[in-house]
């Protein structure tokens, strides 16, 4: 099996503390799919703070039999995307995309042309990231061995040709536990553990630390599958800020997440926040 992306490495501590959870929002989404195939997801999301809405509207195609996937993208800020990837294509294991997307009011042009290669020990992307000005390149490898996982992120600006990123992580994954360890530019230094307690039951831990500010901000946080249609989750970090989560599934393609964040250091003073999602699917 191949290792993850870089992108993903931690990424199941990272869900314990940030699915599912909407603070401050409430958010409406709806997937539906065409005979032929087509998979349309709509959605938006409404700030209870400013009142700010924001929209989309993403159409996506598979041609399944050459491993190419067509996606466009439109958003109420006047945002356009489209992007082609193809998958298996040239030799199994090998992922080219390109992302092209374009403001119309304000002329904004943004393309990204990317590769990635995944193996049985190895996982590899590289992309080149064309905003009008210089491109900028960046690469991520993940090799694993046996459980363990080791990877580096490199970014580079061709105009000004220096590193604009040095980032390395370690990391040991099995069924029940995941470890992850990062050290972004040598400034920003991170650690994760991911827990699978019982087949209804799992837990997280998260420690980052920034060189310029000298503080550690760490937090626990679990999830709790009561059923099949409903799950707890609650979270709190060092900061007191203590979030809790429901999600429930009314019947099958609705579901519904109700969360809250509570300022436990100044409980009587206000400032706790509410959100709610419903999520359709058919």
């Amino acid at each position: 099996m191949a290792p993850p992306a870089y992108s993903d490495l931690g990424k199941q501590a990272r869900d314990i503390f940030s699915k599912n959870y909407l603070f401050g929002v409430v958010k409406l989404e709806s997937k539906t799919k065409s005979r032929s195939g087509i998979e349309f997801t709509a959605g938006g999301t409404s700030l209870n703070d400013t009142g700010k809405i924001d929209g989309f509207l993403d159409v996506k195609y598979k041609i399944t039999e050459h491993g190419i996937t067509l996606k466009e993208k439109w958003t109420t800020d006047n945002n356009l995307s489209t992007e082609i990837t193809a998958e298996d294509c040239i030799t199994k294991g090998l992922k080219l995309s390109a992302n092209v997307n374009f403001a119309p009011q304000t002329g904004k042009k943004n393309a990204v042309a990317s590769a990635g290669f995944k193996g049985e020990c190895v996982n590899s992307t590289a992309d080149v990231d064309y905003n009008g000005g210089s491109p900028l390149v960046n690469a991520t490898t993940v090799l694993a061995h046996q459980g363990w996982l080791a990877g580096c992120q490199l970014g580079f600006d061709t105009s000004k040709k220096n590193l604009t990123k040095v980032n390395f992580a370690v990391g040991y994954s099995n069924d029940d536990v995941v470890l992850h360890s990062n050290v972004n530019d040598g400034k920003v230094f991170g650690a994760s553990v991911y827990h699978k307690v019982r087949p209804d039951l799992a837990a997280g831990f998260s420690i980052n630390w920034n060189q310029g500010n000298q503080a550690a901000q760490f937090g626990v946080g679990g999830v709790y599958t009561v059923d099949r249609d409903t799950s707890l989750r609650a979270k709190i970090n060092n900061q007191g800020s203590l979030g809790l989560g429901l999600t429930h599934r009314l019947r099958d393609g609705v579901e519904v997440t109700l969360s809250s964040n509570v300022d436990v250091k100044n409980f009587n003073q206000g400032g706790h926040k509410l959100g709610c999602g419903l999520n359709l699917e058919g």
